[in-house]
C-alpha cells in the first residue's frame, strides 16, 4: 500500500478513537465517572502524546524545587515495565537523583495517595504521566510538549502519536514546550499559537534538556569536554531515542553506530554479549555511551573493553520560569 493511502486509512481510523477519549472526559466532566480527591496537594505532570516528552527530567526538576522549599513530597506512578526489583528504570532513575523523595509505584494511584497521605505523612504529590489518569483529582495539570517533534506526530492515534486531541488543554493550567533547543522558532511559534487556540489562559513555559556530565559506574564522573571529539557507540531504549543521538552530536561526539530498544526495556544477558559484540566488530572505539534510565538497569563500568558512559540530562526553564514559580507557589502556600 502505497505511504500516503497509508496515512489516509490511520486518519480515518482515529475517528473511533476520538470518539471513544471524547465520551470518556465526558463522562468525567459531567461527573458520571468520579474523581478521588486527596487531601493532599496533586501536581499531575503529562502529555498528550505517546512515547518520551521528557517526564522524567520534569518530575525530578518539580520535586527539587519543592524540597528546596522543605516540603514532603512523594511521586506516583503505574510503575510500567518493572523490573525483578519491582521498579521500573525511571524509579531507579530518580531515586539516584531524589534520594530522599519516596517513589510509589502501583497501577492503583488512588491507594497510592492514600498510603502517602496515612502512612508517609506527604504535603505534595507529583502524578506521573496523569493527564490521562483522571480517576485521581489533581490542583495543577502540567502538560508536555516535545517541540522537536514532527508535526506529523501530532494527530491522534493510530494515525500520530497523540493520545488526545489539543482541545483537552482546556482542563490544564500550564504547558511546557520541552526539547526547545531541538526545534526552530518558526515550529515553536506555531505550537504556541495552537495551544493558546484552545486555552488563552494557561501558563507557557519552554526548557530544554541541558546535557551536565556523563557518569560512569559505580560512582565516577568525567565532565561533557571528555566526549568532544570522541568516537562512539550509542545505544538506549527510551521514547524519543532521536533526541538522545542528537544531543550526542551537539556535544562533538562522533558517532560511529548507534541502537535501539522498546521504550522501558530489561536488559538481557544475551543483549550484553550483543553490545558486547558489537564493540569488537567496530575498531578504534573511545566510549560506549547511553542515557542513565539504560545505565541504572545495567550497571556496568564498561562494554567489554570499553567504557560504557550515561548521559545526565536536566531539564532547564529557559522562558516562562517565573510564570510557572508563580503557580507552584500558590498552590503549596497552604500545604500544613
Amino acid at each position: 500500500m502505497p505511504i500516503v493511502c497509508l496515512r489516509q486509512v490511520l486518519r480515518l481510523a482515529s475517528l473511533p478513537y476520538w470518539g471513544v477519549i471524547s465520551t470518556r472526559n465526558l463522562a468525567y466532566r459531567l461527573g458520571w465517572k468520579k474523581s478521588f480527591r486527596s487531601r493532599l496537594k496533586v501536581i499531575s505532570i503529562g502529555n498528550l502524546s505517546v512515547g518520551g516528552t521528557g517526564k522524567t527530567p520534569t518530575v525530578a526538576w518539580l520535586a527539587q524545587w519543592l524540597r528546596e522549599r522543605e516540603l514532603r513530597v512523594a511521586i506516583l506512578s503505574r510503575g510500567y515495565g518493572q523490573l525483578d526489583s519491582g521498579q521500573n528504570d525511571e524509579a531507579l532513575e530518580l531515586e539516584l537523583q531524589l534520594p530522599d523523595v519516596p517513589h510509589l509505584q502501583h497501577w492503583d494511584r488512588v491507594a497510592s495517595a492514600n498510603l502517602a497521605d496515612e502512612e508517609l505523612d506527604m504535603q505534595v504529590l507529583l502524578l506521573d504521566d496523569g493527564f490521562q489518569h483522571r480517576r485521581l483529582a489533581r490542583d495543577l495539570d502540567i502538560v508536555l510538549i516535545d517541540a522537536s517533534e514532527s508535526n506529523l506526530t501530532l494527530r491522534l492515534l493510530p494515525g500520530g502519536l497523540l493520545r488526545e486531541p489539543f482541545s483537552s488543554l482546556r482542563r490544564a493550567q500550564v504547558v511546557i514546550f520541552t526539547r526547545c533547543d531541538q526545534a526552530t522558532p518558526e515550529v515553536i511559534h506555531a505550537l504556541l499559537h495552537r495551544v493558546l487556540r484552545h486555552n488563552r489562559q494557561i501558563t507557557i513555559a519552554h526548557a530544554s534538556h541541558r546535557p551536565t556530565r556523563v557518569d560512569v559506574f559505580p560512582s565516577d564522573s568525567v565532565s561533557l569536554e571528555a566526549l568532544k571529539g570522541k568516537r562512539a557507540l550509542a545505544f538506549c531504549a527510551i521514547g524519543s531515542p532521536n533526541s538522545f543521538f542528537a544531543t550526542l552530536t551537539s556535544l562533538g561526539v562522533t558517532l560511529v553506530d548507534q541502537r535501539t530498544w522498546p521504550d522501558h526495556h530489561a536488559y538481557s544477558a544475551d543483549d550484553v554479549q550483543q553490545l558486547i559484540a558489537w564493540t569488537e566488530q567496530k575498531p578504534n572505539i573511545d566510549w560506549v555511551l547511553c542515557t542513565r534510565k539504560d545505565w541504572v538497569k545495567l550497571q556496568m563500568s564498561k562494554i567489554g573493553q570499553v567504557r560504557l558512559g550515561a548521559l545526565v540530562v536536566e531539564l532547564e526553564v529557559i522562558e516562562g520560569r517565573e510564570e510557572l514559580e508563580q503557580q507552584l507557589t500558590a498552590l503549596v502556600a497552604s500545604c500544613d
